[in-house]
């Protein structure tokens, strides 16, 4: 593996007692011997990341030198039907990277380090339970046209979680023998370690992507976009099925000439077998008040770009939350637009769905 220490340098692990029973458990601790080790009742509830302890000014310090480990409770397979047609249950939650707009770092206070889940077989039981129950897609969709597609990522990136476990190793073989289905996570991140784990067509990894002049304000601790773009040709020809993420779309003064700057360079990079597999979804910013609020204490330069009240409405998400979207008019308008210019650089590249 690479050394993690770039992103992750734990010097504080919480685990639940029950992680020293398990091998991958063992496996994690034993590779950070001189972390400090507190025992918590629950990954999901550390009183020590809340309050003072995860102030803004600490959120950067926190995701670099905490880790926490903990066993996968829940096994449910939740139906999809955007990037998946299920959300598995997650082999972590939480993230090393800090991007500005993320909506998970609520869930264990903002700094949301990560959190790896060491029953990784029970995880990888439960999809192929789950997909020899379901048998085969009858008819294609938005998805894919053959496979159930299961989300493996949806809380978390799980390039990074392969610099410390070899979770995703496990599940990316898991899936070269579960029937008629797929894995797939997005990612901001190349581990090319990832290039070696065999995948034989039954992974499928999203790049997400967007003009680098916006992701050096908005991604941070993330691969730069040359890295990612250049990567796609790399994890094609390892086995893998890539796509895009065109997300988030930040609208501002000057964005159609930096996304049209974009996409001509991805049809540059691709190599034909990159480009005869590549799809894409469209996803526009969406945020929210509290976040914003956050953000201004550490990252204030980002909220310039992410909260435009001029340009924005309030939204009410599929999970309750009010957030705010750009204005529907507007929205569709830009929307069009991008997919006319997806149309003319890569009109190779079919957009899965885009909202």
């Amino acid at each position: 593996m690479p050394n993690p220490s770039a992103l992750l340098d734990p010097k504080l692990i919480y685990l639940e007692p029950s992680v020293l029973g398990y091998e991958r458990g063992r496996e994690i601790l034993a590779r950070f011997p001189d972390a400090e080790r507190v025992e918590v009742k629950s990954h999901t509830r550390i009183p020590q990341l809340y309050g003072d302890s995860a102030s803004a000014e600490d959120w950067l310090r926190l995701k670099r030198e905490v880790l926490v480990l903990g066993v996968k409770k829940g096994l449910q397979m939740r139906p999809n039907g955007r990037s998946a047609d299920f959300i598995a249950p997650s082999s972590s939650n939480g993230c090393a990277m800090a991007c500005s707009y993320c909506y998970v770092p609520r869930r264990k206070g903002y700094a949301n380090p990560i959190s790896l889940f060491v029953n990784v077989e029970q995880v990888a039981a439960a999809i192929r339970k789950h997909a020899e129950a379901t048998g085969p897609k009858a008819e294609p969709n938005q998805v894919d046209p053959h496979a159930w597609v299961y989300d493996l990522g949806e809380n978390g990136d799980l390039s990074v979680d392969a610099l410390v476990s070899d979770n995703v190793r496990d599940l990316v073989t898991a899936f070269r023998g579960i029937p008629h289905s797929k894995g797939s996570f997005a990612t901001k991140f190349v581990n090319r370690d990832l290039l070696d784990y065999d995948p034989q067509g039954r992974t499928r990894v999203r790049f997400s992507l967007m003009p680098a002049e916006m992701a050096k304000v908005v991604d941070v601790r993330t691969s730069p976009m040359g890295e990612r773009i250049r990567a796609i040709n790399d994890f094609v020809e390892a086995g893998y099925e890539v796509h895009v993420n065109f997300s988030p779309v930040v609208v501002h003064e000057g964005w159609q000439v930096e996304w049209r700057r974009l996409f001509r360079e991805i049809d540059d990079v691709l190599t034909p077998a990159a480009k005869a597999q590549i799809k894409c979804e469209v996803i526009m910013l969406t945020h929210n008040e509290r976040l914003h609020d956050l953000n201004m204490s550490w990252h204030p330069k980002a909220e310039n770009f992410l909260w435009r009240p001029d340009l924005q409405e309030d939204k009410v998400s599929q999970n309750g939350m009010t957030n705010v979207r750009y204005r529907h008019g507007w929205k569709r308008q830009w929307l069009d637009q991008l997919l006319g210019w997806i149309g003319e650089a890569m009109p190779y590249c079919g957009v899965r769905y885009a909202f």
